[in-house]
């Protein structure tokens, strides 16, 4: 599986982004997407998963309520929508693919490149 992050940018706090991961790969449909955050000087961070059908996401507390996590399978795509964003919330922004449901990036086998988000108070 071969993953791609794009849609990171400069933001104001208190404003929204999307960002995008495409995928391929035969076998992407198999897997569990996540997505993780670094920020400068920070170990990675979770910040949401969904699985393969799409119909399960578990969003850790310091996102929930203001990050959405959804899939297209059919267009081998899965979206972070970032809505009332923090200055917090600053860093680079990956997908990854795994098969565990799980939160630690150690579960997950397939990594993008990262997408950088700032967001400015």
């Amino acid at each position: 599986v071969q993953l791609q992050a794009s849609g990171g940018g400069l933001v104001q706090a208190g404003g929204s982004l999307t960002l995008s991961c495409a995928a391929s790969g035969r076998t992407y449909n198999n897997y569990i997407i996540g997505w993780f955050r670094q920020a400068p000087g920070k170990e990675r961070e979770f910040v949401a998963r969904i699985n393969w059908g799409g119909t399960v996401t578990y969003l850790p507390n310091s996102v929930k309520g203001r990050f959405t996590i959804s899939r297209d399978n059919a267009k081998r795509m899965v979206y972070l929508q970032m809505s009332n964003l923090k200055s917090e919330d600053t860093a680079v922004y990956y997908c990854a693919a795994g098969s565990q449901w799980n939160s630690m990036s150690s579960a997950y086998e397939y990594w993008g490149q990262g997408t950088l988000v700032t967001v400015s108070s």
